[in-house]
């Protein structure tokens, strides 16, 4: 029954999914037509809020910066893995992988930890090591070994860089004249994050496993995916092609940026965004290559697969600024959705409507830092009056925000680009793991305010 559910589910995706830059359009005819039925604004106001009013809003234009951080991501993990020793690395993990059912697993834990240290790292990570592991491991089904790749990006920010937690750290987070504030130890690590986590770490790879296709359906990996390139060879005669041979440079560079990177952690500790984690993937990438010029054309190697991520993420940018745009009265479309499920809540009941509302808002604003100011302002005073703290509010939200990652194509552009598969060749799959890592999310949060009540 099970796997039929799967099955079923993998044939409507492969039917009817679209190319990812296609979903992002219909996407952003819905949210146009509901923005204006919700808000009571014209199309030309709504085509203005979509293109980011002149540069000064959410819009088009407005992740261009992020936009660049998730393409570097992509293409500095790549170029890091093609080195001799990351291929090494990489397959002395994949080595523990014997068959299919191991080849599931190890995939989805190794992916589940990464993430929960680091979305960037973890989101490359899983991409790279199923595809190690599909070279060993024949017989598995390749779309599902990518999925599980994937699934462990649910986890993301239940985390350690997990950006809505982070946020109430520190100064805190200031609504009107209140100020919202909460410890690590009241939102990452409090005991039922902790268990809402584990176990998604000890069943969903096993959840994953009893979703493999039997042998006739079976889609295993095309070959030419996973050859690996004949390693280049080098002429070094002329003067220019010594300068680009030259150990020196590359001793300068490399020293240069690790001394940047060890400062860093002095100075800020164990802080990690994406500027640093690309810091990390763009010097340990030269460093392991050791030699200017064959990094050159690795990254040129690697920079093909970010062309998803160029093309549609100022589409979602786009999408960002209908949801958020409001009307003279405050009312935007993201708040109508989460002003109705405050509405109908309780101290227990409260944050698991969060997380409802929160998984529903973020299939259209695909972006921790956009769900925190979308839902942020309307959540946190909300929960001042049903009698919830501000630690089990903001991880409702966070919970909802990596929730629908599971079927939505924004962030598997990395890890598609990386294994050469498209979005609807994996999303079947992902819907299964969307309905187990919902009934978690749910019963977690009705356990939180049960057992946990402030």
């Amino acid at each position: 029954m099970f796997k039929k559910f799967t099955n079923g589910c993998v044939r409507v995706m492969n039917r009817w999914l679209p190319d990812p830059f296609l979903f992002a359009i219909i996407l952003t005819i819905v949210v146009f037509i509901a923005a204006m039925i919700g808000t009571g604004m014209g199309p030309i106001r709504m085509i203005w809020a979509w293109g980011g009013e002149g540069g000064e809003k959410l819009g088009l234009w407005n992740l261009l910066k992020f936009s660049m951080q998730m393409a570097l991501v992509l293409v500095l993990g790549s170029a890091l893995a093609s080195a001799k020793i990351c291929k090494k690395i990489l397959g002395a993990i994949a080595g523990l992988a014997k068959n299919k059912m191991s080849a599931i697993v190890v995939t989805t834990a190794v992916s589940t930890i990464c993430c929960w240290l680091n979305w960037g790292f973890g989101l490359i990570v899983g991409a790279l090591l199923a595809k190690e592991i599909a070279k060993r491991v024949r017989d598995v089904d390749y779309p599902l070994l990518i999925a599980s790749a994937y699934s462990g990006f649910v986890i993301w920010h239940a985390g350690l860089s997990g950006s809505i937690p982070l946020a109430l750290g520190g100064d805190g987070y200031k609504v009107g004249e209140t100020v919202f504030q909460a410890t690590t130890a009241e939102t990452i690590l409090h005991p039922m994050n902790i268990v809402m986590c584990l176990v998604i770490l000890i069943a969903m790879p096993f959840v994953n496993y009893a979703m493999h296709p039997d042998k006739d359906h079976t889609i295993t990996v095309d070959p030419a995916l996973l050859a690996d390139e004949k390693e280049r060879e080098y002429s070094v005669n002329t003067p220019a092609e010594k300068i680009e041979h030259s150990k020196i440079l590359w001793g300068i560079v490399c020293a240069m940026g690790f001394i940047y990177i060890v400062y860093y952690f002095i100075q800020k500790g164990f802080s990690l965004d994406l500027n640093i984690v690309n810091c990390i993937f763009l010097f340990l990438g030269i460093l392991a290559h050791g030699n200017l010029r064959k990094y050159v054309d690795a990254i040129g190697d690697a920079a093909a697969g970010a062309a998803g991520i160029l093309l549609q993420f100022p589409f979602y940018a786009g999408i960002m600024g209908l949801m958020t745009v409001t009307n003279d009265n405050g009312v935007c479309l993201a708040g109508i959705i989460s002003d109705f499920f405050v509405s109908i809540s309780n101290s227990v009941t409260f944050p698991m409507w969060t997380f409802l509302s929160a998984g529903i808002v973020n299939f259209f604003v695909p972006s921790g830092g956009g769900q925190w100011a979308v839902q942020g302002p309307i959540v946190m005073p909300g929960s001042l009056n049903v009698g919830v703290e501000a630690g089990r509010a903001a991880m409702a939200i966070a919970w909802g925000d990596q929730w629908t990652n599971m079927i939505q194509p924004f962030w598997a552009l990395p890890a598609l680009g990386v294994a050469g598969l498209k979005a609807k060749d994996i999303m079947g799959y992902l819907v299964t793991v969307l309905i187990f890592t919902g009934i978690v999310g749910i019963l977690g949060f009705l356990a939180w305010g049960v057992f946990f009540p402030g």
